[in-house]
């Protein structure tokens, strides 16, 4: 641990930065260059969580990446601050090999998309240990502190995961195990990037907790989301970035509920609560007994567990009717994304039927991490364009319908925030004009403005052109506000389903109770 932890009680600075400036070069195409972080000031003491909130693109990615000089050795990116000290040292001139023997040991960095920050060659252990092995630790006291970091974060049967690699594991699972590996080593100064984005409801709790704990200890943390619901529950400060400035900062509660600048009026106005509008009037509608599209009978898929037995389905029924909304809910492999894909066609049951009532209905899946299914060569015209059923309509087009411009066809999916991927994705989705949508953690990566205007969308397609679907979510209160059916699994099994606001308002399961507990609904 550094000198910039407590000492004498008092809390020191672990990182301060003042007219920091970020642009990415022009290079042939840009006729300049284009700044993408312009003049921020930051300081983060040592036992403190500042939460850095904004829409997608706001830059809150590219200030995560600065802050740990993962910019500094890219020779597209210019960096340029009047102060910039991290864990007593001036960033400003340290090497790419000085900055690389702080990363792992004095800093640390969680990032929002771990499937790519994961290496799929190596184990569990191997990953988690790393910066444990580098500093000459034992393999006995590495893997007992590897498994006490797997079960701090919330990771289930934590010792039998230890042998296995990231593509075993779900994405929830995969984010516990990123978090893990950064907690392992104690850091002094921990960058979370959207860290709970990936997680169910009771288990971001844990996390959340687990951050809090860590914060006490004297960790100081920078926590960027775009959930301010779940920030305010750890953070002391919270800072709002729009366009690559901060418009405004200060104490958490004061932030959420008297907030002064309109970009963060728009965000904790953007927060879904409540059910949904009509969510009444839509119970009692005919229209709910509209013809069957989509149906598991009894359907179970058996994947290989560590602990032997099997995971995946057990024996699951879901109805879907013609323009009816039904959630999926469930923490991190539950089996939500199984079903997913046995609706699509993506996989087959070893049990039970999955049955297309007309053959003609047209599924889309809208996946939940969306760079791992896009041609990395593809720009995203190509991307549109190759799924477009009706010639008449056009990429830019779709763009528009997810709040995108006509910009950003010339892009390819790497040059694309989490949040503009996952309009991308859902743009390419509806490309194919279809009458079910399944959407596997379709908003997990979005800003809540973003989010309230493509569950929005996701309400009229489903309203005005009777397009059904599936909204498979770890987050409760999206569910609320657009699902007129949920069902809750846990352990590959239907626990509790019901009319959504009746499952919410009076849960039965004691599974259930704890999900509408650990979350704001």
């Amino acid at each position: 641990m550094t000198s910039s932890i407590q000492a004498g009680g008092r809390a020191t600075v672990v990182l301060d930065v003042e007219g920091l400036c970020v642009t990415l070069r022009g290079g042939r195409r840009a006729a300049v260059d284009a700044p993408v972080l312009d003049g921020i000031d930051l300081r983060v003491y040592s036992g403190e969580c500042v939460a850095v909130v904004g829409e997608s693109g706001a830059g809150k990615s590219v200030l995560a990446r600065t802050l740990l000089g993962l910019t500094q050795a890219d020779s597209r990116w210019a960096v340029g601050a009047d102060v910039f000290e991290a864990v007593g040292h001036d960033a400003r001139r340290l090497t790419p090999r000085r900055w690389r023997g702080l990363r792992g040991r004095s800093v640390a960095l969680v990032l929002q998309d771990a499937l790519q920050s994961l290496d799929p060659l190596r184990t569990i252990e191997a990953e988690v240990g790393e910066a444990l092995a580098v500093r000459g630790i034992g393999r006995r006291e590495r893997r007992a502190a590897v498994i006490r970091a797997l079960e701090a974060a919330g990771l289930p049967d934590a010792a039998s995961r230890l042998r296995q690699r990231s593509s075993e594991l779900s994405g929830g699972m995969r984010q516990r195990a990123l978090i893990a590996s950064a907690l392992v080593h104690e850091p002094a100064l921990l960058v979370a990037d959207e860290p709970t984005t990936a997680l169910d409801a009771t288990t971001a709790s844990r996390v959340l907790g687990l951050f809090d704990e860590v914060r006490r200890r004297g960790t100081a943390i920078l926590l960027i989301s775009h959930d301010l619901a779940s920030v305010a529950r750890v953070a002391d400060r919270i800072v709002v970035l729009d366009r690559g400035r901060v418009v405004e900062q200060g104490d958490a509660q004061q932030i959420l509920h008297r907030p002064a600048h309109s970009v963060t009026r728009a965000l904790v106005a953007a927060i879904p609560r409540g059910p949904r509008p009509g969510a009444a009037s839509r119970a009692a509608s005919p229209a709910l007994e509209s013809p069957v599209l989509l149906a598991l009978r009894g359907a179970a898929r058996r994947f290989p567990a560590p602990a032997g037995g099997s995971a995946g389905l057990h024996g699951t029924d879901l109805v879907l009717r013609r323009g009816e909304a039904v959630g999926v809910v469930g923490e991190s492999g539950a089996g939500k994304s199984t079903l997913a894909r046995l609706l699509v066609g993506a996989e087959q049951p070893d049990a039970g039927t999955v049955e297309r009532v007309d053959p003609g209905c047209r599924v889309r899946l809208i996946p939940q991490d969306p760079l791992a299914t896009f041609d990395p060569r593809w720009r995203v015209e190509r991307i549109l364009a190759a799924s477009l059923r009706d010639l008449a309509r056009s990429p830019e087009a779709l763009l528009a319908q997810v709040g995108l411009g006509p910009e950003y066809l010339r892009r390819r999916p790497a040059t694309l925030s989490g949040g503009q991927r996952q309009r991308v994705a859902i743009a390419r989705a509806l490309a194919a004009d279809p009458d079910v949508l399944v959407c596997d953690e379709p908003v997990s990566a979005l800003d809540v403005t973003t989010q309230a205007g493509i569950l929005q969308l996701l309400r009229e397609l489903q309203e005005r052109r009777g397009v059904s679907l599936v909204f498979v979510s770890h987050d409760l209160a999206a569910v609320r506000t657009i699902c007129d059916r949920v069902l809750i699994m846990r352990d590959g099994r239907v626990v509790e389903s019901g009319e959504t606001e009746r499952v919410f308002a009076d849960p039965s399961d004691p599974f259930t109770r704890e999900l509408v507990a650990s979350a704001t609904v």
